[in-house]
């Protein structure tokens, strides 16, 4: 996703690129006055805020991202997901307040708000989708991989909150608790959907959906 650790661009990167650029616009369109980011790799009931940050080193870049403003000594430090998201919402120019949320404590941060909230989830799919794929093959990777863009296509909430955490867990699915997490805090609710991207560049299942209150 970020140029800085891909190194040579790849056309399947740019067009996942692309389509997470435009979902984003399209979320901020709608005006929020903050954004909630949900992700995997914290705490299930973690929050993060201002000051926080995260690096990429991990990944062979040596790069720091501010999750909110700037960063301050004694912040927290947050997991891939949410950098990569606050690099998104900067990638557009989002200055309103940004909140980071784990799975866990979802539904409670978005009671918590009052006015327009957006909410950027960043979840991966399967990464065993082929032979070269970080996982290896999994026949069941694909369709499992299908039933979170079916539900993403459709703006189903029921069915995001009915993923299977264990078999996404086999499947290498990072994004499973969240996408389960998102349909129970959404639930209810009604929505439009368009799906952008949904490809497995590398092995790795990624689809790009954006919703607005129908």
């Amino acid at each position: 996703m970020l140029p800085a650790v891909e190194g040579r661009p790849a056309p399947e990167t740019d067009a996942l690129r692309r389509a997470c650029a435009d979902a984003v616009a399209a979320m901020l369109a709608a005006g929020p006055r903050r954004v909630v980011v949900v992700g995997d790799g914290s705490e299930p009931r973690a929050r993060f805020g201002a000051g926080d940050r995260g690096d990429l080193r991990g990944f062979g870049a040596d790069l720091e991202v501010a999750f909110a403003g700037p960063v301050r000594s004694g912040g927290h430090r947050v997991p891939p997901a949410y950098a990569v998201g606050a690099w998104l919402l900067d990638a557009v120019g989002f200055r309103g307040a940004r909140v980071g949320a784990g799975p866990g404590s979802l539904a409670e941060v978005l009671a918590d708000g009052s006015g327009p909230t957006g909410l950027l989830v960043m979840a991966d799919g399967s990464a065993r989708r082929t032979l070269k794929a970080p996982g290896y093959l999994d026949p069941a990777a694909e369709p499992f991989d299908r039933l979170v863009v079916t539900a993403l296509e459709s703006a189903d909430t029921a069915a995001l909150a009915a993923l299977d955490v264990e078999e996404g867990d086999r499947l290498l699915a990072a994004g499973t608790a969240t996408w389960q997490a998102t349909g129970a805090a959404l639930a209810g609710r009604s929505f439009t959907a368009r799906l952008r991207y949904a490809e497995a560049p590398f092995g790795v299942g990624y689809v790009v959906a954006d919703w607005s209150a129908a």
